[in-house]
């Protein structure tokens, strides 16, 4: 394996772990609460109310026919979740597993209850920021799975083992750095620039640096975009420590962060690779120069590129 090729195993391994750690303690954390008799209702009750995250017509559409109940439907998806997490972490199934995530940390949106109307009154407590800005880290987690997705299961993966672990060549970084990077850079964009409103994270962060880091990982390449993916990491380990509390079990306490972890990963992969070439502010105007019929040069894009 040559150099290129063990930074990009490297890669989808880091990528592996974060994603993978989201799913794990996000699946203790709800089966410890299903599975507990005294707890299980007020489980089921905060998903399905006005500020769950299942709205009334996927209540309508899921459990009309009364075969599936809430609490099942819960139970069998945290199991999933739990199972899935620990695959990935492990290195199995990895690319089977990254596509059917990439697609389906979107349903937490549209499922989203919300009220976006000025002035409007439902009578009921429910989320009042848009569900795209609320749901902006699973945004972000769907693009990672689809680099996950290109890159292959990678280090220390029972798919290598077993023979589909490799990458099938060197990927074209310019395109995978580009959507790491937007996937990133959109939830710091939003938290810079929407944090105030309910429900959008902000991680316990100056609004305008977020914003700042937000518009560097999508614009900037080389110094500028590895020192912001360095802002990243620093960041979500800032957040973590700001969200610990004492008051609270261990699981409690890893699932206030549990995609942080994730968001920590991808800038440490962006830290290390870069983000490629493609729609940088350079890459921009030098494309709109081109447009307007100025001649420029063509810079070498792939991995090479980034160095």
């Amino acid at each position: 394996m040559n150099k290129n090729s063990t930074l990009f195993a490297n890669a989808a391994f880091a990528l592996r772990i974060g994603l993978g750690l989201v799913f794990v303690i996000g699946g203790l954390s709800k089966l410890s609460l299903l599975l507990s008799s005294s707890k299980q209702a007020a489980m089921v009750a905060n998903y399905m109310g006005t500020t769950g995250y299942i709205n009334e017509l996927f209540q309508d559409y899921l459990f009309s026919n009364g075969v599936l109940t809430p609490w099942l439907f819960l139970t069998s998806l945290s199991s999933f979740e739990l199972f899935s997490g620990v695959a990935l972490i492990a290195g199995f199934m990895v690319r089977p597993l990254a596509l059917l995530y990439g697609f389906l940390l979107w349903t937490f949106v549209f499922s989203l209850p919300v009220d976006t109307v000025p002035g409007a009154s439902v009578g009921v407590k429910t989320y009042t920021s848009p569900a795209m800005f609320v749901q902006i880290r699973d945004i972000t987690l769907s693009g990672m799975m689809f680099v996950l997705f290109n890159l292959g299961a990678g280090a220390r993966s029972l798919d290598a083992r077993r023979g589909q672990g490799d990458v099938g060549g060197a990927p074209n970084w310019d395109v995978l750095g580009l959507l790491l990077r937007f996937s990133l850079g959109v939830t710091f964009i939003i938290g810079g620039f929407f944090g105030a409103y309910a429900k959008i994270p902000s991680f316990a962060t100056y609004q305008l640096v977020l914003a700042a880091i937000g518009l560097v990982l999508i614009f900037g390449q080389g110094t500028s975009l590895k020192a912001a993916a360095g802002a990243v990491v620093l960041v979500m380990a800032w957040y973590m420590l700001q969200k610990f509390s004492v008051d609270k079990g261990v699981i409690a306490n890893l699932n206030g962060v549990k995609r942080e972890f994730a968001l920590a990963a991808a800038g440490l992969v962006l830290l290390r690779l870069g983000g490629g070439v493609r729609f940088t502010l350079f890459d921009c105007v030098r494309r709109t120069k081109e447009t307007l019929g100025f001649q420029t040069s063509q810079p070498e894009i792939g991995y090479q590129s980034k160095q």
